[in-house]
C-alpha cells in the first residue's frame, strides 16, 4: 500500500486531479472541502513526492497554483487501487 495515499485528503486530490487536466488550488479546495493549510500541507507532500505537478504563475498581481497529476501518481494510484482490490479479493474468499 503507498503511505501517502492512506490519507483521506491526498487520496482526494489525486482522485480529483486524475479526471483534470489542471486544477487550480481554490478548485481542489472547493471539491475536497479542506482549509487552505490543510490542503497546502497535503499537495506539497504530493508534489515532493512527484505524484503531483505544481505550476504557480499570476493572473494581474494575484499569485495562481495549479496541479497535475504526474505519470508517477496516476501508477502510484493503479498500485494502490491494486492492492486495495487484492485485500478485497482475499477478504471475500
Amino acid at each position: 500500500m503507498d503511505e501517502l495515499l492512506l490519507s483521506k485528503i491526498r487520496l482526494a486530490i489525486i482522485g480529483r486531479l486524475v479526471t483534470a487536466q489542471w486544477a487550480s488550488f481554490s478548485d481542489l479546495q472547493r471539491s475536497i472541502e479542506a482549509t487552505n493549510g490543510n490542503l497546502g500541507t497535503h499537495i506539497g507532500k504530493l508534489v515532493d513526492a512527484g505524484y503531483v505537478k505544481e505550476e504557480k504563475r499570476f493572473a494581474g498581481r494575484r499569485p495562481q497554483s495549479r496541479y497535475q497529476l504526474t505519470r508517477l501518481g496516476r501508477a502510484a494510484l493503479l498500485r494502490h487501487a491494486e492492492v486495495l482490490r487484492t485485500l478485497a479479493d482475499a477478504a471475500g474468499s
